[in-house]
């Protein structure tokens, strides 16, 4: 009766400068990332509310070209206005308890076939094949069971070196945000500059 978020926020999502100027034409759109590894599904990912942390992603990917299937030659932001629409928002206790189940099913579902595991050093875990597995596996249990369908999925994400000595605060710690259902994005926009001579309400 409690869990349901407010249901619009930002979004921004790193990218090539020509990929954004396409979207924003209208050209073409935000495409569903399907990787193997994308720890909360299938679907088109955003940073909730992080312009900046889009960015750092997108100048990352031109250093690191395995970090995304995608070129980026020149770093780019789009926004979106997102309607979470019905989210599996992974930071509430009975979408937990649903995510335990498809782990369950995942396994059943694999018949004595080898799991997959999600690769990397703690805390990023960044190849995460398994929670990507899991939560297409919700997605395909609910759909069996003839359940309502998740629009979005939503889960903070621990990402980087501790602040400081024993912090439990990362220096890249960010909310992160899967659309499955691309209704919910009800507009996408260049973000604009702060203007200095004014406070952000």
């Amino acid at each position: 009766m409690y869990s349901k978020l407010p249901s619009i926020v930002f979004g921004f999502h790193g990218c090539d400068k020509k990929v954004k100027d396409k979207i924003l034409s209208g050209e073409s759109f935000l495409k569903f990332s399907t990787n193997a590894y994308d720890w909360l599904g299938t679907g088109i990912y955003f940073w909730e509310g992080d312009c900046q942390r889009a960015l750092e992603f997108a100048r990352d990917a031109v250093r690191n070209t395995k970090q995304t299937k995608g070129i980026i030659q020149e770093p780019a932001v789009i926004g979106a206005v997102i309607d979470l629409g019905y989210c599996c928002d992974l930071m509430n206790r009975k979408n937990i308890e649903l995510l335990k189940k498809a782990s369950r099913y995942y396994l059943y579902a694999l018949n004595d076939k080898v799991p997959l595991i999600n690769k990397g050093e703690l805390p990023d875990m960044k190849g995460r094949y398994r929670d990507c597995a899991v939560i297409n596996a919700l997605h395909l249990l609910i759909t069996e069971s003839k359940m309502k369908a998740f629009d979005t999925v939503r889960s903070v994400f621990f990402e980087g070196n501790e602040l400081y000595d024993t912090s439990a605060f990362r220096e890249y710690t960010h909310i992160q945000i899967c659309v499955r259902n691309p209704n919910c994005i009800k507009a996408v926009f260049d973000p604009r500059e702060l203007n200095a001579e004014f406070p952000i309400p």
